[in-house]
């Protein structure tokens, strides 16, 4: 399936949470074929894979405090065991043949010179492991603003690192607006997520998910902007919250192919 602008439309794989039979099932109904597919998760038959995506054990997304503490590659503690998750994901990702592997690599600070730094060095020893395999590391957008992140992909300027742009994110973080920040970042964009939020209206509190159309996204327009930066990757539907995500996607799946 594919969109108007020559998009393939995909499903985020944890979207739905069923296990792969079921996944195999929901993505016959919904009638399509391309998948973001959690690491772990093994491919069935038929499933074309956009991009992979691995996660970290101490990860706290309960609030927005616990995630900039707990967040990606960032905590020293876990620096250890969360390369090594990294690089058997990225040899998972270069065995299925996938081009892509996407994560949230934390926070970007840039007032924090020993901080960024160090952040600095851990991304790009985990983009030269993926390098060597053939594949680009994704940094999934919303945790920092558009232009840190870009100042961020400049400084570092790797051949293998890309960006996962999650318009949703820069609502849910209370950061940019998304048709500003995909023409920012624009250059890096190789995977894009459809989700949708609404701001918060109390400063440090998540923003909250709704269907592609209903929130702050402005879908419509979005989809112009980024159709007008010449994206020529994947869109792939992520839905992490509500009580009937498949009516949800399905219903993203239609105003895509409007």
């Amino acid at each position: 399936m594919i969109t108007r602008q020559g998009w393939p439309i995909g499903i985020c794989s944890w979207s739905v949470g069923r296990d792969n039979k079921g996944m195999d099932e929901a993505m016959k109904e919904l009638g399509i074929t391309h998948v973001h597919l959690e690491i772990d998760r093994p491919p069935m038959p038929g499933w074309l894979v956009t991009s992979t995506m691995v996660g970290f054990p101490q990860e706290d997304y309960s609030t927005l405090d616990s995630i900039r503490r707990t967040g990606g590659i960032a905590p020293d503690a876990e620096w250890p065991g969360n390369r090594k998750v990294f690089g058997e994901a990225a040899k998972v990702t270069a065995k299925l043949g996938v081009k892509f592997l996407s994560m949230h690599a934390g926070f970007i600070d840039h007032t924090d010179a020993s901080y960024a730094a160090k952040f600095h060095d851990r991304i790009r020893n985990l983009a030269d492991l993926a390098g060597e395999l053939g594949i680009t590391v994704l940094l999934e957008t919303g945790q920092e603003s558009a232009a840190d992140l870009r100042r961020f992909m400049e400084t570092l300027n790797h051949p293998a690192l890309g960006i996962n742009f999650d318009p949703a994110n820069m609502i849910l973080y209370d950061k940019d607006e998304p048709k500003d920040a995909v023409r920012i970042l624009a250059p890096w964009v190789r995977h894009v997520h459809i989700k949708d939020a609404i701001r918060t209206k109390v400063p440090g509190q998540w923003g909250r998910e709704v269907p592609w159309g209903a929130g702050e996204v402005d879908a419509r327009e979005f989809i112009g902007v980024l159709q007008a930066t010449g994206y020529q990757g994947a869109v792939a539907i992520e839905r992490e919250g509500g009580n009937n995500r498949m009516a949800d996607i399905k219903s993203a799946i239609q105003q895509l192919m409007a």
